[in-house]
């Protein structure tokens, strides 16, 4: 409009700041706005690094690092290790999924026992958490699945105890046949062995040597005719099946 003053540019007001290229700019970013933490992105970052690392990475240093906050700024919404390992426990188990309602008892609790096991080998360190707190303090997820099971079986004539009896006993078996699946993966990758032929020519001194003493000969025999030594999925489910078929049994459902 004619008559009006233009308003002068910041480098008008500042004739005498020296320009920056575009190159220092990059090389020398402003400041970005201060990082705005929630427990959701704490857990999400450490379940990355246990995941990339294992669970023995997972420290508040490290975590505060990737997080790119102070050492202390994760201390507002965690008081320590526990309370972040229970944080990523639970968002492990949040990748579940309910089974649909009216699921059979035993499809029910047979189909979560599958996808608990997935996600132990997904996420191995929840099978090798180094607190005793962390592997059994309820968390909303964790104590959603025993729901789950529980739900499944709230129709078939069990008492309260019973029913929680079953669910931990599947759940038991779950941890234990997983934890040593996951074992037997880790030291495959720390003795360099690509299958199971290569982590039994590794461990062959100890095994010939036993084997050699006469004491195990059913245990040889099982050595010598097996067929299904490296399926673990197949082991699992037979395994999970004779549980199954034990509980129908002896609760009489």
């Amino acid at each position: 409009m004619a008559g009006q003053k233009r308003k002068p540019s910041p480098a008008e007001e500042q004739p005498d700041a020296p320009r920056k290229s575009l190159w220092e700019r990059l090389e020398n970013p402003a400041p970005a706005p201060r990082t705005v933490l929630t427990s959701e992105r704490i857990a999400e970052v450490a379940v990355r690094i246990a995941d990339a690392e294992g669970i023995d990475a997972v420290t508040m240093r490290r975590l505060a690092t990737e997080l790119g906050v102070a050492p202390m700024a994760a201390y507002r919404y965690v008081s320590g290790k526990d309370d972040l390992l229970e944080l990523m426990v639970d968002r492990t188990y949040g990748e579940l999924t309910a089974p649909v309602a009216g699921t059979p008892w035993r499809q029910a609790l047979r189909g979560t026992a599958l996808s608990l096991r997935e996600l132990a080998l997904r996420h191995p360190w929840l099978v090798q958490l180094p607190s005793a707190r962390a592997a059994i303090t309820p968390t909303p997820n964790r104590v959603a699945i025993a729901e789950w099971g529980m739900v499944a079986l709230a129709d078939v004539g069990l008492s309260a105890d019973d029913m929680m009896a079953v669910v931990d006993t599947v759940g038991s078996y779950v941890h234990g046949r997983t934890a040593t699946e996951v074992a037997t993966r880790c030291l495959m990758a720390a003795e360099g062995a690509t299958d199971g032929n290569a982590l039994r020519t590794s461990l062959a001194p100890e095994m010939t040597w036993l084997i050699s003493t006469g004491r195990y000969p059913t245990y040889a025999a099982y050595i010598t005719n097996a067929q299904r030594k490296d399926d673990p999925q197949w082991q699992f489910e037979t395994g999970l099946d004779a549980v199954l078929d034990g509980i129908a049994a002896r609760m009489g459902i």
